[in-house]
């Protein structure tokens, strides 16, 4: 929905063959989030619905209100968007109809971003939210071919509150697909430190630490994520490259970082795609994934990032598979499950090659 995309495009790659590969490439997402997943077809229809919450039905209205001019006004944007998920079924819509766009891309397995503080603190139950999701999962998994896996996320800019009910929702119910923990939000004057009790309970029941970090801050709030919360990857953290030191320590310890190009343009956090620091990161040795964030809202999907990190990094289609790997490897899918999926790239590779 992002206007100013359309700017972007000589730097997705020109080849059709590449664009095509892309599209059949067998995927694993790892940084996307729930409400910001909402395609502006649900939007419109949530929208509608819910004229109170002053979200544009109209579609052009509504890529005019999600074009943003800094990271704080995309936040008071999102948390629009939030507020249009009023109960169960608008729950259950929502996350079906994000894994029906996720078949449509070749996704196989996401780890889904999802925070239940906002809708639980909006009035729906915890149970009934967590039933919606876990609906929504299985049948994604049986009729869509696609898995489903959680992370519950702390909204930094809702206080230790919304940590306290997050921490509770995820060790106290612990829904099935429920993998890790997080903490999103704005970063400036949110301090990551404040909140190690809550991931110290979540990690003590098995789920694993994964904040965003170091987008619209510096490295220091990486280095917290990493001592205070124990992070095993780290959200964006686009802001590593400003220190050697971290970026040796990301390597050595193979911690990734999540990168999603178009979104850190989107919310300003860097300048331009021509000066991303993605392949700053690859040449430091550190371990990247390529995601999309908030896909509708940032006028992308999982493919043209692909294609983004094919043009940065001078990759062709081994090079891709090889980038679809290292997701599949750093996801937290069990173990059959990542054999099966980098089996299906590795097939897909080989095939696309010998018609080449």
């Amino acid at each position: 929905m992002i206007r100013s995309l359309k700017s972007w495009r000589h730097l997705l790659s020109d080849s059709s063959d590449l664009t095509a590969f892309i599209a059949g490439l067998p995927k694993a997402e790892l940084h996307v989030h729930h409400v910001g997943s909402a395609s502006p077809r649900i939007v419109a229809e949530l929208a509608a619905r819910h004229p109170e919450a002053g979200v544009p039905a109209d579609p052009e209205a509504l890529a005019e209100y999600f074009t943003f001019t800094d990271f704080a006004h995309f936040i008071k944007v999102y948390l629009a968007v939030v507020s249009l998920i009023r109960d169960a079924e608008d729950v259950r819509l929502l996350t079906y109809e994000i894994a029906r766009d996720m078949a449509r891309q070749s996704i196989r397995y996401a780890e889904l971003t999802v925070t239940p503080y906002s809708s639980v603190s909006r009035g729906i139950p915890d149970g009934a939210f967590l039933e919606a999701i876990e609906d929504a999962r299985r049948s994604a998994e049986r009729e869509l071919g696609v898995v489903l896996r959680w992370t519950f996320d702390i909204p930094g800019e809702a206080g230790l509150e919304s940590a306290e009910e997050t921490a509770r929702i995820a060790t106290e119910m612990t829904p099935e697909g429920l993998v890790s923990f997080g903490l999103g939000g704005p970063e400036i004057g949110v301090p990551r430190p404040q909140f190690k009790p809550y991931f110290d309970r979540a990690l003590a029941i098995g789920l694993h630490s994964v904040p965003h970090a170091g987008e619209t801050t510096g490295p220091e709030t990486i280095w917290d994520a990493l001592t205070s919360l124990r992070a095993e990857r780290i959200g964006h953290g686009t802001s590593a490259v400003r220190d050697p030191r971290l970026l040796e320590h990301l390597a050595e310890n193979r911690i990734p970082l999540e990168v999603c190009p178009t979104s850190n343009i989107a919310t300003r956090a860097v300048e331009s795609l021509e000066n991303h620091p993605l392949a700053e990161m690859v040449k430091a040795g550190v371990l990247v994934t390529i995601n999309s964030d908030d896909p509708p809202m940032f006028g992308t999907d999982l493919n043209t990032e692909y294609g983004i990190a094919a043009r940065l990094l001078g990759l062709d289609a081994p090079g891709l598979a090889a980038l679809a790997r290292n997701a599949v490897e750093v996801s937290f899918l069990d173990t059959a499950g990542k054999a099966r999926l980098r089996e299906e790239i590795d097939t897909y590779l080989a095939g696309w090659q010998r018609h080449k």
